[in-house]
């Protein structure tokens, strides 16, 4: 049966001039499955694998009807739409039949530069058709499998028919087929390389390797349309000033970018016409539509799914260029690649989102202000994954001299778990403001888990401290026990009876264990996935966590910073973490540390205003008033910039220490601010803030930083109060 194929794949390439030919076969699922292809690589590569019946393809048209059929646009093109199909050729398709049976179809494909096809060569296809339906009939009644194999049979050409056409810059002139091959080469590697993509960057540089610099692009810049604009994903190269065009146009602007929206691929030459439209090659001039920069040359691929197109991607070249249909078919195959991971990447990214969303709101939007004990604490999810964690952090102000410490760790990462964090973490809050000690929280809330009747288990660890006398009460559910940190340095563990997660069957009520911590000291609580590591002990590796920070005691935020960022191993990134610290004071009198805060509501037009003021008057009431107008300003312009950069509410929080001020300004953007130049351009950076808010900021603090936590970003400023 491969001889016979091939024979009527061949004589149909050399009869029509085709740079290739394929047969379809109908298989038991009763779709046209590709048997044999033969022609010019990239050409014989575009073939489907296979076909529905009732397709609108010439192949299944053929079949359908049992006369030749050409490949049609379902939707034609408009007189600014000049490229009709997605690849540089037009098909053919001729019934294989007989009377009695019909096999499938034969299809060809030529270069859509020659023509529409004249009803003499539908003829001589349909006669090759019908001669081969009549071998492959006599191969059936010998007992023969007329049936496409697992995979098809694909021919190269022959001497006496050389569909190969050589295509400047690849391949090797000398040998026929050496172009065509070569192009395969990066087609496959992109292939693989979306294959791992999990990111957009991951695209956009998978891209830039198999896409731009294989075919000598000077710039590339991936595109999405967006309520009825485009908004850029992703670019790379010589490529601002591109995007700066591209970037918010409508889609219904004159540019090449646009114009792929509505489903063409469009090459733009840099050849003046003063008519515009479409060359003998398929290229379009570029006065058809608005320049980019200068006389360049653009192609700009649509990315579509089954329904929509999904993005474009626009390539700049400088010089003069052509697009050869062999690059064409090419780009064509990547496109369809490059949409498929578009597409998986987006909805990732929205998931992922979804979830970092939910896992945001049910963290607590910030924690307490307690005069003798300072709170940091820090949530990252695990790497690489769209779903939830079961980590949770929580601070509970019992009376004006205790506080309560949680942190928590549910089993699994998914909605339940999330659902089930919530559930446990508003049990513990409900029974902690009741003033439960910490094993009979423990205890009551692991009855509230068996009521809920789910499968998880909880860990947990509670920590009730007493900030007038420094009595510290530690109870574990099968949780990593707190570490301290004395005022001299070193290091030791708050033990406590490890107990068993909350959900497991315990015979023995839970236990607690007291310790009295010095002022100075800081308390460190964490879950299981800031401390995954293959080389040390989760203890071990903590402790060397919490003895990293070399800063001064009050800068818990930097120890909180510098604690998280030390995570760099694979397996500390793979599960999502939880950190809680806080630093006893101790202190009582004029020495100790006077708070405040002001919470301020979304959109609020005068949140400004009355961040001015609750500086002033509290500075005032502290005796600072000569800090007052510097501490204002700055505090003004954060609450500025996160008004308008989140769209949040917004805390502000005021803490004087002996020698040292800090101001506070929490919001739910975890995106930091970046302070820019007024002279960089606004294409270098575009998360700049583009403004003189922290510009000032960064003049008037002694310095300032911004840190991520579980409800988004604080942005921190600290001044020296000059000395008496």
């Amino acid at each position: 049966m491969a001889e016979v194929l091939h024979h009527a794949v061949r004589e149909a390439r050399g009869r029509l001039d085709a740079v290739a030919a394929a047969v379809y076969l109908v298989d038991d699922q009763r779709d046209l499955r590709l048997a044999l292809t033969g022609g010019s690589a990239p050409s014989l590569f575009t073939f489907p694998g296979r076909m529905a019946l009732d397709g609108a393809s010439a192949t299944a048209r053929a079949w359908a009807t049992g006369k030749a059929a050409e490949l049609i646009d379902p939707d034609p093109a408009g007189p600014e739409q000049e490229h009709v199909l997605p690849y540089p050729y037009t098909a053919l398709s001729a019934p294989v039949a007989t009377a009695g049976r019909r096999f499938g179809a034969l299809t060809v494909l030529r270069l859509e530069t020659k023509g529409a096809y004249r009803p003499a060569e539908c003829e001589a296809l349909e006669d090759i058709g019908h001669r081969l339906g009549r071998a492959l009939d006599g191969l059936a009644d010998d007992g023969a499998d007329v049936a496409a194999g697992p995979t098809p049979m694909l021919v190269p050409p022959d001497a006496e028919v050389d569909t190969s056409v050589h295509t400047p810059d690849w391949g090797v002139l000398s040998v026929p087929g050496s172009a065509g091959m070569s192009m395969m080469f990066p087609l496959r590697r992109l292939a693989e390389l979306l294959n791992r993509a999990t990111t957009m960057d991951e695209v956009v540089a998978a891209a830039e390797y198999c896409v731009m610099s294989p075919l000598r692009a000077e710039a590339i810049v991936l595109v999405q349309e967006r309520e009825g604009r485009l908004w850029v994903l992703g670019r790379s190269g010589d490529s601002a000033e591109m995007a700066r065009t591209i970037h918010g146009s409508g889609v219904d602007d004159r540019t090449p970018a646009a114009a792929a929206f509505r489903g063409r691929p469009l090459y733009v030459t840099g050849e003046k016409s003063s008519a515009g439209g479409e060359t003998g090659s398929g290229e379009t001039r570029t006065n058809a539509y608005l320049p980019l920069k200068g006389d360049g040359q653009f192609v700009d691929l649509p990315f579509a799914d089954r329904t929509r197109i999904v993005a474009v991607c626009c390539l700049s070249f400088s010089g003069d260029r052509r697009f050869p249909p062999e690059e064409r078919a090419v780009l064509g195959m990547m496109a369809g690649l490059l949409g498929a991971a578009v597409e998986r990447v987006a909805l990732s990214a929205a998931q992922r989102g979804v979830a970092q969303f939910l896992q945001r709101f049910l963290l607590p939007s910030q924690l307490p202000d307690l005069p003798r004990l300072v709170t940091a604490a820090r949530y990252r999810a695990a790497d690489g994954t769209s779903k939830v964690g079961g980590d949770w952090f929580d601070v509970f102000e019992i009376a004006d001299d205790c506080a309560v410490l949680i942190i928590g760790d549910v089993e699994g990462h998914a909605m339940e778990s999330a659902a089930v964090m919530g559930q446990v973490r508003t049990a513990m809050a409900s029974y902690a403001i009741e003033g439960h000690r910490p094993p009979a929280l423990i205890e009551r809330t692991g009855r509230v888990l068996a009521a809920l009747g789910t499968g998880l288990t909880v860990t947990c660890c509670v920590v009730a401290l007493d900030t007038s006398d420094g009595t510290a009460e530690v109870a574990l559910a099968g949780h990593p026990a707190p570490l301290v940190r004395r005022r001299d340095g070193t290091l030791e563990t708050l033990d406590a009876p490890a107990n068993v997660p909350l959900g497991v069957p315990m015979a023995h009520t839970y236990q607690g264990r007291e310790h009295t911590l010095q002022a100075g000291s800081v308390v460190m609580l964490y879950t299981n996935g800031l401390v995954a590591t293959p080389t040390a002990g989760p203890e071990a590796c903590a402790q060397a966590l919490l003895g990293s920070g070399d800063r001064s005691a009050s800068d818990l935020e930097d120890l909180a910073d510098k604690v998280v960022s030390d995570l760099r191993s694979p397996e500390q990134r793979r599960d999502d973490a939880a950190l809680l610290l806080a630093r006893y004071d101790g202190a009582r009198g004029k020495d100790e540390p006077r708070a405040a805060g002001l919470h301020i509501q979304r959109r609020d037009l005068r949140g400004v205003k009355a961040t001015r003021k609750f500086v002033h008057d509290q500075l005032g009431s502290w005796g600072l008033q000569d800090m007052a107008d510097a501490v204002e300003l700055a505090a003004s312009e954060i609450v500025t910039n996160a008004l308008i950069h989140a769209g949040s509410d917004v805390d502000v929080r005021l803490r004087a220490f002996a020698d040292h001020l800090r101001l506070e300004v929490r919001d739910s953007d975890a995106n930091p601010p970046i302070p820019s130049p007024l002279s960089m351009a606004e294409d270098e950076i575009p998360e700049a803030e583009h403004g003189r808010g922290l510009l000032i900021v960064d003049a008037v603090a002694d310095e300032w930083t911004s840190h991520p936590n579980g409800q988004g970003k604080t942005v921190s400023m600290k001044m020296s109060i000059p000395a008496p």
